[in-house]
């Protein structure tokens, strides 16, 4: 055995012995890479999971699961071992509460990497309708009880006047999509905090707040397509007067089908996702356990793939990645070699 290889086995070992409490007894190792988290993420790191297994075929193909970020984030802090997953893939930044899950349940070390970014679109068919929305009116437009208050709002001018008198009517991602998570955090709690009363309601029943932020009416007026964003597409082109949610690929692939919609004047396109002007851009997170870097065969290495990928001309974003500007990416090809260690505070 070389030593290379004793070295991986022993390590794998003593995440089989971590696995099962550090009592010695058997467990199975792992050597395969795991990663649990986002759905939004997902279709990237398959893509970049199939490049690093033709790239390096010595090393089995990695293990992708798509949780959800907030159930990803429970998993990858859970603690550390071969029955823990490696890497997290998050919509959103690592949380403060749960960075403080992973301290107390021995995931110490963590490297937080930004691998690009995503824009949440609202779209129309093209020459349907047409609205320059703010979070406020989509808030108002979408919410089940929009400021604690009855849902009554039946047309776009019911709204707001400047808006088209037509019935509202939106089709988009179900509960369980990242997609949903990012009209939730990004337009929908922005436009509830617009009234200065759920500031109160906020600090004295937070359950309560983000029912009345986050809850989208099931009147019809919005309706669930499952995670099949070509149908969103295909709904909205067959009806002018409907408004599509998905994520800003899809609207990049069908320009000639559909139109996007600024929201505070502001168009979703990828310059403005790129710089942040656009309100409804996110950037997307892979987190990664530094005790498992030496462990598990192949992890440097797929964390290295999708430095190779994750440029404005690479391979993601042919599928919809938009690149983080130039001296964010390379600040985090320096973090996949250099591995440093994310600190408390930079969450707050």
């Amino acid at each position: 055995m070389t030593k290379t290889k004793s070295f991986i086995f022993a390590a794998v070992s003593a995440f089989a012995l971590a696995a099962c409490g550090g009592n010695g007894g058997e467990a199975a190792s792992r050597d395969s890479i795991r990663a649990v988290g986002s759905s939004t993420v997902f279709p990237f790191a398959k893509t970049v999971s199939e490049a690093f297994v033709r790239s390096n075929p010595e090393y089995k193909s990695p293990i992708i699961e798509s949780t959800g970020t907030g159930s990803g984030m429970n998993l990858f802090c859970s603690g550390l071992g071969a029955d823990t997953p490696d890497m997290a893939h998050a919509s959103r930044r690592m949380k403060p509460g749960e960075f403080a899950d992973c301290q107390a349940n021995g995931v110490t070390e963590i490297t937080e990497i930004q691998v690009g970014l995503d824009g949440i679109a609202f779209a129309s068919a093209q020459n349907g309708i047409y609205m320059n929305l703010t979070p406020q009116q989509v808030y108002e437009a979408l919410a089940a009880n929009p400021y604690g208050e009855e849902q009554t709002n039946q047309t776009w001018a019911d709204v707001d006047p400047s808006l088209p008198n037509e019935p509202i009517l939106v089709y988009g991602p179900p509960s369980t999509s990242g997609t949903r998570d990012a009209l939730k955090e990004l337009v929908l709690e922005v436009g509830c905090a617009s009234n200065p009363a759920m500031a109160s309601i906020e600090e004295s029943d937070e359950d309560r707040y983000d029912q009345i932020c986050t809850e989208v009416r099931s009147d019809g007026k919005y309706v669930d397509q499952g995670e099949q964003d070509n149908l969103i597409v295909q709904k909205i082109e067959s009806n002018p007067k409907a408004i599509g949610v998905f994520g800003y690929s899809y609207l990049e692939e069908n320009a000639d089908k559909v139109q996007g919609l600024p929201i505070n004047g502001v168009e979703p396109t990828y310059e403005n996702i790129s710089s942040f002007d656009y309100p409804g851009a996110r950037p997307l997170y892979v987190y990664v356990k530094k005790a498992h870097l030496d462990a598990i065969p192949g992890l440097r290495e797929y964390l290295m793939q999708w430095t190779d990928m994750w440029s404005r001309d690479g391979e993601l974003a042919n599928i919809g990645l938009v690149a983080s500007p130039d001296d964010v990416r390379e600040a985090n090809r320096r973090a996949v070699t250099e591995f440093p260690t994310l600190d408390a505070a930079a969450l707050n």
